[in-house]
């Protein structure tokens, strides 16, 4: 089983660290791309996905967080976000358990 990254470029590079492959979305039109990526690999598992970019696609999301049973997607906070900011080291390591 796979990890797959949706999100902006600080993110996708700070995953790209510890071996998860990911996809960079700045619009929705990326973002839709991104998504339909992950999903085309069947051996990606978790979709890690930063809250801006999920709320550009909120209803392919929301389909998946409430009714789908695979892929888990995991929504992050962003780092360029408005809510409380948590280090990329941090997020890494609560998404996939890896210490950085």
């Amino acid at each position: 089983m796979n990890y797959f990254v949706i999100g902006d470029e600080d993110t996708v590079l700070g995953f790209s660290l510890v071996g998860v492959f990911g996809m960079q979305a700045t619009n929705a039109e990326q973002a839709k791309q991104a998504w339909d990526k992950a999903l085309d690999d069947t051996e990606n598992g978790i979709i890690i996905i930063t809250d801006l970019v999920a709320d550009m696609i909120r209803p392919t999301v929301d389909r998946y967080l409430f009714s789908e049973s695979f892929p888990l997607v995991v929504e992050i906070p962003s780092p360029h976000g408005k809510g409380k900011h948590t280090d990329l080291r941090t997020l890494v390591n609560q998404a996939i358990g890896v210490s950085l």
